[in-house]
């Protein structure tokens, strides 16, 4: 069975960083979409970023235009991704969920899997 384990969220002041991992476990993801989704309180599950599979050891990155130069994510090996959070802000406040598809690597959360998720919660 696939299983996603989000870990490094935490409590961090505004301008401060936080480094979240996802750690995937049951089969080989190196062909898989892997991305990451936020939902903060009252509101819709959002795109946060997505790495995408598009050769052997090869992958691309996609990001919402709002946090592009402030999120970065990276691949370290098949079952294993990073979302790098900098210059962070109260309104980036949210539970952050990992996801990871065989078929999609898009913008929507239609992924076949996700982790639990991670509180992130930025003080001002």
């Amino acid at each position: 069975q696939a299983q996603l384990v989000e870990s490094g969220g935490g409590l961090v002041q505004a301008g401060g960083s936080l480094r979240l991992s996802c750690a995937a476990s049951g089969r080989t993801f190196s062909s898989y979409g892997m991305g990451w989704f936020r939902q903060a309180p009252g509101k819709e599950r959002e795109f946060v970023a997505n790495t995408r599979w598009i050769g052997v050891n090869m992958y691309d990155a996609d990001y919402a235009d709002s946090l592009k130069g402030r999120f970065t994510i990276s691949r370290a090996n098949a079952n294993t991704i990073y979302l790098q959070m900098n210059s962070l802000k109260p309104e980036d406040t949210a539970v952050y969920y990992c996801a990871a598809d065989s078929n999609y690597s898009g913008r929507s959360p239609g992924y076949q899997y996700w982790g639990q998720g991670t509180q992130v919660t930025v003080s001002s």
